[in-house]
């Protein structure tokens, strides 16, 4: 199985302007998160990307692509019906193609050479199915995640075969359904933000939203990707490969200074930045005029 096509969701309202913001790279470059996620994606050997978008915001996002927007077409999600949706959207791009589907609100940061993508797109294309990146987790945080359930694959420590998904499940689904043997006590693992997708996973998507719109306007539910996943589970082999990177969700508060760090810290200005933290920090502890001089009066 050969994987080279991407998409890229980012057309949730409070999403959208997320991607267009800028940070510096691992090299010292100034990018958009957009562009950090197309060379994320390109880095795994994708030729073509489909970045899922609200109707309108096309011409800003290729704004911000620069030199990359002959790697990149955008995708509207004309009417707001869900993450599963999105994904959806995406159909007749991908055709027939298992594809690599990254989110547009989160970074990633390999602890190794080769890039998260890279990783689960060798998975992928090894044992030809459908893998999800997952992290270990601690009960706590399960509010804000997709979870998994499952088995590992014999020999690997970092493979699982997925058996049940669920979205956002409370302590004590996860405890009845979702615990997987060999995690530590009171972990489980959930959705990375990264997936390789078969097709199945769009024929699937193809029936909710069929569903979906067909049903009363007052009763509608949105369509989620990880109620696709679950029953993916069921119909072919789906596995989970246990990242151990770091991933940063660039919308919640202090999500975009956090991932500059970890990009900052995990690049060729390691050093620099860290002085300039440390020069900080001490300031700030004697009392001394902070980085850049004295502010001078307000006006």
């Amino acid at each position: 199985m050969r994987i080279s096509k991407a998409v890229i969701t980012a057309a949730g309202r409070d999403q959208r302007n997320l991607p267009m913001q800028t940070l510096i790279d691992r090299d010292g470059d100034e990018k958009s998160v957009l562009e950090i996620l197309v060379e994320e994606a390109v880095s795994a050997g994708i030729d073509e990307v489909a970045v899922v978008v609200m109707p309108g915001d096309e011409a800003r996002y290729a704004e911000v692509l620069r030199g990359n927007g002959g790697e990149v077409r955008f995708v509207p999600q004309r009417a707001a019906l869900g993450y599963g949706h999105a994904v959806f959207c995406a159909r007749d791009f991908v055709g027939d193609d298992a594809f690599l589907h990254l989110v547009g609100d989160h970074l990633y940061v390999s602890r190794e050479a080769r890039t998260c993508a890279q990783q689960l797109v060798g998975v992928a294309e090894t044992e030809s199915c459908a893998v999800s990146a997952v992290q270990a987790t601690r009960e706590s945080l399960l509010p804000y995640y997709g979870t998994v359930g499952g088995r590992r694959v014999p020999g690997r420590n970092d493979l699982y075969l997925i058996e049940s998904v669920v979205e956002k499940p409370t302590p004590t689904q996860a405890e009845i359904s979702l615990i997987v043997p060999g995690l530590r006590a009171g972990h489980y693992l959930c959705f990375f933000g990264m997936h390789v997708l078969t097709p199945t996973v769009m024929e699937i998507l193809a029936r909710r939203v069929e569903a979906l719109t067909t049903t009363s306007v007052s009763v509608r539910r949105s369509i989620t990707l990880s109620d696709a996943l679950a029953e993916l589970a069921l119909r072919e082999k789906y596995l989970a490969l246990e990242e151990h990177a770091q991933r940063f969700d660039v919308g919640v508060k202090y999500g975009l200074l956090t991932a500059q760090l970890a990009l900052a810290l995990s690049g060729h200005d390691r050093e620099d930045v860290l002085a300039r933290l440390v020069e900080l920090l001490s300031t700030r502890e004697l009392g001394r005029e902070p980085l850049g001089g004295p502010q001078g009066p307000r006006a």
